[in-house]
C-alpha cells in the first residue's frame, strides 16, 4: 500500500494540524484506511474490513462507472454553474422523474448542510414566517442555522434553544413517549406538533416549517408510525408552514421499496421541500433541494439571486447521473429489499437468543439494533454498545453506535451489500454477544455464591462509567444505589468494558 506516513506519524500530524473537535471512528484505536472497493475497506496492512457504516458510498466504494464518469467529464470541462451546460438540466430532469409531479424545481448545492440551510431560506421566504419545528434528537447539518434546529447537537453544547425553534418529541414507538402498545401513536405524536403550533400562535409567533428526516438516523434509526407525517403536514399547512423532508441520509433507494424514504408512508403524503446529499455523489460533494414551482417563485420574488459557484457543476452532475444509472442497472433498490429482509430476519433470530437486544427496527438497508440492559425498563446498554463496535472492528466488521444514549448499533452499508455479507456480520455479532453473556453469567454466579442475593440494578460507580462519554442520563431509568452486599451483572460488565 502507498502511504506518505506511518500510522503513528499520521496520528501525530492529525493531532498537530487537525482541529480536536474533528473526531475519527474508533478514537481509542483508529484504523488507517488507504483504499476501498464495493462494500470493503482496506487498511495500510492490506487487512479487509466489511463496511456497514458508509451510506455515503451508496453504490459501493470507487464504483468503476462513477469513477469513469467523473474522469471523463474532468478531462473535458469543469466550471461554475452560470454557464449553460447539458449535464445540470439532464440531472435535474432525471431527479425530478423520481419524485411526485409537484416537486419539480431543483437547486444544486455541495453538501447536505448547504441543502438544509437553503430549504430553511425557501420556507421562510414563502410566507414570511420564521419559526421552525424540529424533532428531538434530530441532526440536520453543521451550519449555524442547522445547529440551531438540531437538538442532537445543541443539547450537547453550551448553546441554548433559540426562541424561534420548537422541539417536538421524536415519533419513537419503542423508547418514546407513546409506544407500540398505544392505540394510535401516530395521532398522539402528531398532536404534540399541533400543541406546539397552538402555543406558538398564542405567543404571536408564526410557523415557517416543520423539518424531519424521513427516518431519523442520528436519533437512533427511528421509523415514524404510519400516518404520522400526513397528520403533521395537515397541521403545519394549516399554520401556513411547509413540510421539509430531509432525505440526506436515507434517500436514493435505501429503503428498497421506494426511491425516497418519505414515499413509503403513502401516496397521500408529499412534502413541500425535499433535501438530499451524501449518497447522491457516492463520496463526491453534491447535494440538492427540490421544491414546488410556487415556493421557488416566492423565493425568486425576493429579488435576491441564488448563486452557488459549483453546485450542479458539469463533473458533479456527471457523477450524479452515473449513480442513477448504477442504481437502476444493478437493481440496487431490489437488492436493498432482498438483503435488508434477509438481514432483518437474521437479526430477529439474534434478538430471540440474546437478552441484550431489545429491538430490531428498520427498512431495507437502514437498520438499528437497540441494546438494552433489561427488556422491561429498556435501560440503554451504552457501554455494551461501545464494547461491541470495537470487538466487531477486531473481527473486521465496521459498525457505529448512535441515538441519544449511543446504544443503537447502526447498519447502513453500501447498497451492494450481499446476503453473504449479512450472514458474516451477524455471525460475528452472535459470537461477541455470546461471549459477553458467558462472561457476565460466570461473574454473576461467583458473586451470588459469595453474597446474599439482591435486586440492585446498578451501582453509582458503574453508572458514572457508562455516562463518561457524555451520553445523557436515561431519566426514565434512574440508577439505584449499591446496598453494600452484591453487584449487578451489568455493573460487572461495565467495569470490564474498557474500549
Amino acid at each position: 500500500m502507498c502511504e506518505l506516513y506511518s500510522k503513528q506519524d499520521t496520528l501525530a500530524l492529525r493531532r498537530k494540524h487537525i482541529a480536536p473537535s474533528c473526531k475519527v471512528f474508533f478514537a481509542a484505536d483508529p484504523i488507517k484506511i488507504v483504499r476501498a472497493q464495493g462494500q470493503y475497506m482496506f487498511d495500510e496492512k492490506g487487512e479487509q474490513y466489511l463496511d456497514c457504516i458508509n451510506n455515503v458510498a451508496h453504490v459501493g466504494h470507487c464504483h468503476p462507472e462513477v469513477v469513469k464518469a467523473a474522469q471523463k467529464q474532468m478531462e473535458l470541462l469543469n466550471t461554475n454553474s452560470r454557464f449553460l451546460h447539458d449535464n445540470i438540466v439532464e440531472y435535474a430532469k432525471r431527479l425530478s422523474a423520481t419524485l411526485p409531479d409537484r416537486l419539480s424545481v431543483c437547486y444544486f448545492t455541495n453538501s447536505g448542510s448547504e441543502a438544509n440551510d437553503l430549504a430553511l431560506r425557501l420556507a421562510r421566504q414563502f410566507r414570511g414566517h420564521q419559526d421552525v419545528i424540529t424533532l428531538d434528537h434530530a441532526y440536520h447539518g453543521h451550519l449555524s442555522s442547522l445547529i440551531e434546529i438540531s437538538p442532537y447537537k445543541f443539547q450537547k453544547g453550551k448553546d441554548v434553544k433559540k426562541e424561534f425553534v420548537h422541539v417536538a418529541p421524536a415519533p419513537d414507538t419503542y423508547r418514546g413517549k407513546y409506544r407500540e402498545d398505544h392505540t394510535d401513536p401516530a395521532s398522539a405524536y402528531a398532536d404534540e406538533v399541533k400543541k406546539i403550533i397552538d402555543e406558538a400562535h398564542n405567543s404571536g409567533r408564526k410557523i415557517a416549517a416543520f423539518i424531519a428526516e424521513s427516518m431519523q438516523s442520528c436519533g437512533g434509526q427511528i421509523i415514524p408510525p404510519a400516518g404520522y407525517f400526513q397528520k403533521v403536514a395537515e397541521y403545519v399547512h394549516g399554520a401556513g408552514g411547509v413540510f421539509i423532508a430531509d432525505e440526506v441520509q436515507v434517500g436514493f433507494g435505501r429503503v428498497g421499496t421506494h426511491f425516497w424514504s418519505f414515499q413509503m408512508f403513502g401516496e397521500d403524503f408529499v412534502p413541500d421541500i425535499v433535501t438530499m446529499g451524501k449518497p447522491m455523489g457516492n463520496g463526491h460533494p453534491v447535494a440538492c433541494v427540490v421544491t414546488t414551482k410556487e415556493i421557488a417563485e416566492a423565493f425568486s420574488s425576493s429579488g435576491m439571486e441564488y448563486f452557488n459557484t459549483y453546485g450542479g457543476n458539469p463533473v458533479s452532475s456527471a457523477v450524479g447521473l452515473a449513480i442513477l444509472d448504477v442504481i437502476e442497472n444493478e437493481d440496487l433498490q431490489g437488492n436493498a429489499t432482498r438483503v435488508g429482509n434477509y438481514l432483518t430476519k437474521l437479526l430477529n433470530k439474534q434478538k430471540a437468543k440474546h437478552t441484550l437486544i431489545g429491538d430490531i427496527r428498520g427498512v431495507g438497508l437502514f437498520i438499528g439494533i437497540d441494546l438494552v440492559k433489561d427488556h422491561q425498563e429498556r435501560t440503554p446498554a451504552t457501554a455494551e454498545a461501545q464494547h461491541i463496535i470495537y470487538k466487531m472492528k477486531e473481527k473486521r466488521v465496521l459498525l457505529s453506535a448512535d441515538g441519544p444514549y449511543r446504544n443503537v448499533l447502526k447498519i447502513k452499508p453500501p447498497m451492494c451489500f450481499t446476503e453473504e455479507d449479512a450472514q458474516f456480520m451477524v455471525d460475528q455479532l452472535d459470537e461477541i454477544l455470546t461471549g459477553l453473556e458467558e462472561a457476565v453469567g460466570a461473574k454473576t454466579e461467583s458473586v451470588i455464591s459469595e453474597n446474599t442475593p439482591c435486586r440492585t440494578k446498578m451501582p453509582e460507580e458503574a453508572h458514572s462509567e457508562l455516562l463518561s462519554d457524555g451520553s445523557p442520563d436515561p431519566k426514565e431509568n434512574p440508577s439505584r444505589k449499591r446496598n453494600g452486599l452484591c453487584t449487578d451483572k451489568h455493573s460487572l460488565l461495565s467495569k470490564r468494558l474498557k474500549t
